[in-house]
């Protein structure tokens, strides 16, 4: 299995299940559902873990209880917490609101920040260096990391040279129609001369991927029942960077990320739980 190294977010996820769609002005009724780990950089670890691979966390978590509990869940799962550092303030907490039809809305509430890069992502073994940050600033530790692994990084931010990387992978949802015209041109910008892939969820609509040559790839969303879609672009990216590892080309590398997406949405959790990942695997045997 390969060694993945993660650059994104640890939150504590308090969850309400409402009994009716969420609508502006409203008075709603729904049930809290508890506290379970979340945050995109966590979900994304958590399923590789439990696919076998070596999965390293660099993030950051407050020096209060609940980031002492991030860090316990982190290492439980298999992931290696070593990277994650405690930092001064509270831990990220995030208010997940679901309704019945699965849909979530996530309401951040703070957010545990480092004030600098995180250069201890050089010192990790890696095949694979998934980003899923807002952060700027990572550039030279990415084009270093670069020249021994293969770098996916998730947009947003589009910033101009933020993210050397050769994949980039987004929402469409997340991104604005300037973005969407020219995928190849804007993810340029963020990624430099690196590119060589940018990959566009659409939900139900299914993934479109671009090499920067113009070759242009398509794959269908299996239609799934929802019950939770928290992190299920997290299970995408999980998806992707598992066939990616195995030296898989990208258009058998996207129908596997695409079913691990699907069955996020199918099932509860902020992240793919063991067993649902067990059966993905045991499907692509």
């Amino acid at each position: 299995m390969a060694r993945i190294a993660i650059v994104g977010s640890v939150a504590s996820d308090e969850v309400v299940r409402l009994e009716e769609r969420m609508r502006e002005g409203a008075h709603l009724n729904g049930r809290l559902e508890g506290v379970r780990l979340g945050g995109g950089g966590a979900n994304t670890a958590v399923a590789l873990a439990s696919a076998g691979h070596s999965v390293h966390l660099v993030s950051a978590v407050g020096d209060d209880e609940a980031g002492a509990w991030q860090l316990a869940r982190l290492v439980a799962a298999g992931v290696d917490a070593g990277p994650v550092v405690r930092v001064p303030g509270p831990s990220t907490r995030s208010i997940l609101h679901i309704d019945p039809a699965g849909e979530r809305t996530i309401v951040n509430l703070g957010r545990a920040k480092e004030t600098a890069p995180p250069a201890r992502l050089l010192g990790l073994n890696a095949d694979i260096v998934y980003v899923r940050t807002r952060a700027v600033g990572l550039a030279p530790l990415l084009t270093e990391k670069a020249r021994e692994a293969t770098v996916i990084a998730h947009v947003p931010p589009v910033v101009a040279g933020a993210f050397p990387a050769h994949v980039v992978l987004g929402s469409a949802s997340d991104l604005d129609g300037g973005f969407l015209a020219d995928p190849v041109a804007a993810a340029r910008a963020v990624a430099g001369d690196l590119l060589r892939w940018v990959v566009i969820t659409r939900g139900a609509d299914g993934v479109e991927a671009w090499t920067v040559t113009g070759e242009r790839l398509f794959v269908p969303a299996p239609k799934v029942r929802a019950t939770d879609s928290t992190g299920a672009g997290d299970a995408f990216a999980a998806g992707l960077c598992h066939a990616l590892a195995a030296g898989a080309p990208m258009a058998r590398a996207l129908p596997v990320a695409v079913l691990w997406g699907a069955e996020k949405v199918r099932n509860e959790g902020s992240a793919l739980a063991p067993d649902v990942v067990a059966r993905l695997l045991g499907a692509e045997r």
